[in-house]
């Protein structure tokens, strides 16, 4: 099987040849082809090269093609800082007053050059790679996370526990969800394989399940059918300790679900059933950067032992590989996976 076809079919439910591996490791690649964040997020060809580069130097299955958390942000009115060579990043909010969000006007994104630039390093890739890696196209924000960057964390925590201020609170969702929506048709028009979005604050680790129940898991659902309206699987990312929420994760539809190493290995392989996908969860920072190859080793044999029996399983870290990771770590975790009876 090619890379493409392995994912594939783990997505379907079916035995690979091998197990797949799809790494969420563009700050590594990136620097690896010796691109400062600054250049990397600047040029889709760039990005693309950063890829192709990563692919022949570890010759895994799936490029997750991700450039930062803050250009979805961007482009409904966020303020965005740009360091050299680290992600870009928001700065403050651009909605003062929860009150306004009636008055927003209908996001637009397309127009907007980062944007272009993530679509358009989507459809290189594509080109570059043809049917042999599956390409991941991660559409940036959920609607929670994107209306907490709109208003400010802080102050969008604060709306919430207020009452009155609840119907503003879903008027504004559901403008961030009109702003994903639109970057997941630009992506999947240029060739992606699968869309994802990651939505952390929406976690146990900053919020109680009951106000995710309420303000977020309604809107994933909703982004999770419009990537299947455009032929597309779909995948979901939540940061954190997700214990408390993985049944309700499991019952949005999505396709597959990535999250992070402190969320308990067997509860996701039980909650899961078999019906959804589960992509991770090796630490990335504490193992694969901090680690030794035999550290690494030692972990990826021990996750790969408790999905042995069920295909539905992709392995990569739980959040974006660290650029300080060693080579040897990496190649260590693939190896592990390919030797892996």
């Amino acid at each position: 099987m090619t890379g493409r076809r392995s994912i594939e079919a783990a997505l379907r439910g079916e035995w690979p040849d091998r197990v797949p591996v799809m790494l969420h490791n563009f700050p590594m690649a990136a620097r690896e082809a010796g691109f400062t964040q600054r250049q990397y997020r600047g040029s889709p060809d760039a990005i693309a090269e950063t890829f192709v580069r990563a692919v022949d130097t570890y010759a895994y299955d799936g490029v997750v093609v991700d450039v930062d958390t803050a250009t979805l942000a961007g482009a409904v009115g966020v303020p965005v800082d740009f360091p050299e060579d680290e992600p870009a990043r928001c700065t403050g909010a651009c909605l003062a007053d929860l009150s306004r969000a009636a008055d927003l006007p209908p996001p637009d994104i397309a127009r907007d050059p980062r944007v272009q630039i993530w679509v358009e390093a989507v459809r290189r890739l594509r080109s570059r790679f043809g049917d042999a890696v599956w390409l991941r196209a991660n559409g940036d924000q959920c609607p929670f996370a994107l209306a907490g960057l709109m208003r400010g964390p802080a102050d969008w925590m604060m709306d919430l526990m207020d009452e009155a201020n609840h119907p503003a609170a879903m008027r504004l969702l559901d403008h961030c969800a009109e702003a994903t929506r639109q970057f997941l048709v630009l992506l999947a028009g240029a060739g992606a394989d699968m869309l994802s979005n990651g939505d952390s604050p929406a976690g146990p680790d900053l919020i109680p399940p009951d106000m995710y129940r309420r303000f977020a898991q309604p809107w994933e659902r909703r982004i999770v059918a419009a990537a299947h309206a455009l032929g597309l699987p779909y995948l979901l990312h939540i940061c954190g300790n997700t214990d408390r929420i993985l049944g309700d994760m499991a019952d949005l539809g999505a396709d597959a679900l990535e999250l992070d190493f402190k969320t308990d290995i067997r509860l996701i392989r039980a909650t899961l059933r078999g019906t959804t996908t589960f992509v991770g969860n090796i630490d990335p920072s504490g193992v694969l950067a901090l680690g030794t190859p035999s550290t690494v080793e030692r972990a990826t044999r021990a996750l790969l032992e408790v999905y042995r029996d069920c295909p539905r399983f992709i392995l990569n870290a739980g959040c974006a590989i660290p650029a300080t990771t060693p080579p040897a770590n990496l190649h260590a975790m693939i190896r592990t996976a390919r030797s892996f009876r």
